[in-house]
């Protein structure tokens, strides 16, 4: 575990996926099909991640595709006000689009209305990689959707062979989402191949099961990639919190109880603040709890990025949950 506080202590992630835009039906509670405004966010798993990141403190680089038009440029100015470094986040031309997901501000029966056809974001190259120095970098974290299509996949896999060469940590989101794959079987056998390529893996439930061929063996495979050479799996069980392995030990955590608004982007929060609390030096414990608390803020508010919490405001909301 030396290696993961060491090279963590870096402070800087490359993250490679999806960035969208987000249409938030306005005021919170409202409907789609009620609604007469929306407002606007980033959205897509890579795209939260690397904001969460920035918000706590870390240095964040987003590696992927969006369309040359209006919505693309969109996402490329709000990751940078966000302060991720948008270097490596190509505009492609022609048919490709930016994903564009419609959504609410509901705790119950909460609707997503997503379009990805012609995903932007799958145009991602091996040639694309090619020009990423992986030497700076703490970790390079993969989201399972880039894994669906190629030539994504095929630069996602190159990814993690150029950051493992250059000593970088490599991590695995599942983020597992069926309509992006041929088929659950296709989805299985890639995912448990990155997974297996990784220093640590995150997923939930349906995750862990699609990995391990069923839901009743996924808690077993995520106890054996930690025995088997990981640095450390975390399997996250919804209200039930969530499960970590290392080789000589396991722990769980707990959720923290909030007024959730929505049921959305918990899990790009809780990568967010693992990660960036292991590069301020937390012990793992603390920066599993950190994630979690991460987790909380952002489905108590509005949208995932612009929920995310900064590090003044997680401390404060950690203070009052000390208990």
């Amino acid at each position: 575990m030396q290696r993961l506080w060491h090279r963590m202590s870096l402070n800087r992630f490359a993250v490679l996926g999806r960035v969208g835009m987000d249409l938030n039906a306005d005021p919170p509670g409202t409907r789609i099909e009620e609604a007469r405004a929306f407002t606007t966010s980033i959205g897509g798993s890579a795209g939260n991640i690397a904001a969460a990141l920035a918000r706590q403190g870390a240095e964040a680089m987003l590696i992927s595709c969006v369309s040359d038009d209006a919505i693309g440029r969109f996402c490329a100015a709000e990751l940078s006000r966000y302060g991720v470094d948008t270097t490596h986040l190509r505009a492609v031309s022609g048919e490709a689009r930016t994903s564009l997901a419609l959504t609410e501000t509901r705790a119950e029966g909460c609707q997503t209305v997503l379009y990805r056809n012609g995903a932007a974001d799958f145009a991602l190259s091996p040639e694309d990689i090619a020009q990423v120095d992986f030497a700076p970098c703490a970790a390079l974290v993969v989201t399972g959707t880039a894994l669906a299509r190629d030539p994504s996949r095929s630069a996602a896999f190159a990814a993690l062979a150029r950051a493992r060469a250059a000593g970088a940590i490599t991590v695995l989101d599942v983020d597992y989402r069926a309509y992006s794959w041929a088929s659950r079987d296709e989805a299985a056998t890639t995912c448990l191949t990155a997974a297996q390529a990784c220093d640590i893996t995150i997923g939930n439930d349906d995750e862990w099961g699609l990995l391990a061929g069923s839901h009743a063996e996924g808690p077993a495979l995520a106890r054996h990639l930690a025995r088997q050479g990981a640095l450390f799996t975390i399997y996250k069980r919804g209200p039930q919190g969530s499960t970590t392995h290392t080789a000589d030990y396991s722990f769980d955590t707990p959720i923290f109880p909030v007024a959730a608004l929505k049921p959305t982007g918990a899990g790009d929060g809780f990568m967010g603040g693992l990660l960036a609390a292991l590069a301020q030096g937390a012990p793992l414990d603390t920066a599993v709890k950190r994630g979690a608390a991460t987790a909380a803020i952002i489905v108590s508010g509005v949208g995932c990025a612009p929920a995310s919490p900064d590090t003044a405001r997680l401390d404060a909301f950690l203070r009052r949950h000390q208990g």
